[in-house]
């Protein structure tokens, strides 16, 4: 084996973890492969003969790659307070998923975690990301965001914080989430008010992104009488609920008849067998790009 041939081989070893670290950085599936790729051609450009850890150095490089992206996207952005819900994974809850979904999806980084990490200022992102869940030492990461790794630290706690208040963690068993993903859509197909109310945590919050242009479907809204309200209006959709794994917790893909594309996708965070968030993702340009084939038996 030439030496380009060994050290694409040693690349393609860690893509899986490259891929997941930029998905949580970025939320963009798109994105994160473009990361990827990006991190691929700069070490195409080194002396990988030279790198003694070729593990860390590809992931503080993605991790500085997704860093610029996000920096580069508060500059853009107009409105500080919209709401964008991540790109899905979806898969079917029968069978696992491949590869590259488990390592999108270890550690059960859920929709709605995802949805507070973007709150986060991009130094705060990277620092939790990358330490908390990837388990990159503070002194690997202060050089990224230009601090002291004792800064870098307080970065990653604060983050911690915001994220453990924000998003806490799903019922680890999938069957639970089952049923009370179940008992919502059975009240809201019956008009059930009470019943969806039962279901729903008191601080329930329902975030969703119609995408641009779509003002009327890309809301946050809080409490249990309040999603409810919402929910009762959704009783049509339970003929085209199709069950699946949104980001490794039940959820639905809503796919009317003879649609070649779902119309929305749903995560549902449930915690001691009640709904503490909602995420539907009904951006029809996004959606068109959802594989359903993923759920086919």
């Amino acid at each position: 084996m030439d030496e380009k041939t060994s050290v694409t081989a040693r690349f393609e070893e860690h893509r899986p973890r490259l891929r997941a670290v930029a998905y949580r950085m970025l939320g963009s599936i798109a994105e994160a492969d473009d990361a990827v790729q990006e991190t691929w051609l700069r070490l195409d450009r080194t002396d990988a003969a030279e790198i003694e850890n070729l593990g860390g150095w590809l992931t503080t490089v993605v991790g500085r790659i997704c860093l610029n992206l996000l920096r580069s996207r508060e500059q853009r952005r107009e409105d500080p307070l919209e709401i964008r819900i991540p790109d899905p994974v979806i898969s079917r809850e029968e069978s696992s998923a491949d590869p590259e979904q488990e390592a999108l999806l270890v550690d059960s980084v859920g929709l709605a975690l995802l949805v507070v990490l973007q709150s986060l200022g991009p130094a705060e992102r990277l620092a939790f990301v990358l330490h908390d869940m990837f388990h990159v030492p503070f002194d690997d990461i202060a050089p990224l965001i230009e601090k002291t790794p004792a800064a870098t630290r307080q970065l990653a706690s604060r983050a911690r914080r915001r994220v453990q208040g924000q998003a806490p963690a799903p019922d680890p068993d999938l069957a639970r989430q089952r049923v009370a993903v179940e008992a919502f859509f059975a009240a809201a197909r019956d008009g059930d008010f009470e019943a969806l109310v039962s279901v729903l945590d008191p601080d329930v919050i329902l975030r969703s992104d119609g995408g641009p242009g779509r003002a009327a479907l890309t809301v946050a809204i809080r409490g249990a009488k309040t999603v409810a309200a919402q929910a009762t209006t959704w009783g049509k959709l339970s003929p085209f609920v199709r069950p699946a794994l949104v980001n490794g917790t039940a959820g639905v893909v809503v796919v009317p008849r003879n649609w070649k594309q779902p119309v929305s996708v749903m995560a549902f965070t449930v915690v001691a067998g009640k709904i503490v968030a909602i995420e539907v993702l009904a951006d029809p340009e996004r959606l068109g790009r959802v594989d359903l084939s993923v759920l086919e038996a």
